[in-house]
């Protein structure tokens, strides 16, 4: 499987959006069992003895107004609970994405380092420099969404045309190869949130 971590500071608005954009795309094009997405958190702000927040109600707003955790594509937004990004996780993920240089520190300090190039800022996979807008500071969550939504378009395009995951991506069910052509992914077609 491939294996992505979002992260922000609370892992109630950002990382929690990332995180359900992603697992919309990879549901829309049939590949939900070839993926492991989750988000989590820098800081326990939103930890309250060991049980975590849900999902920001306007941030799930948000979701929704997408098709995102609505009854029919729910993706286990319902559930979702903050949770603390641990060491251990470094070994876990293929993909640890923070979404601005302050979670990109912690996550430096957290993991004593990224000796495997595994940490990548969200706005590294689209056309623009910069850190996710934080909803929590400015109100605007359509500006998130751009930003979680374009980072997470763009990652799955770098992940597509990365030849590391090629077979896993190529592999039907009987884990017998498949032609790449007949994926029915064209590196940039394919719907947008």
């Amino acid at each position: 499987m491939i294996k992505i971590l979002f992260i922000c500071h609370g892992n109630i608005c950002r990382s929690t959006m990332a995180e359900f954009i992603m697992k919309d795309i990879v549901n829309k094009q049939g590949l939900w069992d070839k993926f492991h997405i989750e988000s989590s958190a820098t800081h326990t702000d939103e930890i309250w003895n060991g049980v975590g927040s849900p999902v920001y109600p306007p941030a799930r707003a948000k979701l929704r107004e997408h098709g995102i955790g609505t009854d029919d594509n729910e993706l286990g937004v319902a559930n979702k609970r903050a949770r603390l990004t641990s060491r251990t996780d470094y070994d876990k993920f293929d993909f640890i994405i923070g979404m601005d240089s302050a979670n990109i520190r912690d996550l430096n300090r957290i993991f004593s380092g990224d000796p495997d190039h595994k940490v990548f800022k969200m706005l590294d996979f689209t056309d623009r420099d910069g850190d996710v807008a934080d909803p929590w500071y400015t109100g605007n969550f359509d500006a998130t969404w751009r930003d979680c939504s374009d980072g997470c378009h763009g990652l799955f395009r770098h992940i597509l045309v990365d030849k590391r995951f090629a077979k896993e991506l190529a592999e039907d069910e009987e884990n017998e190869m498949i032609n790449n052509d007949d994926l029915g992914l064209i590196h940039d077609d394919f719907p947008r949130g």
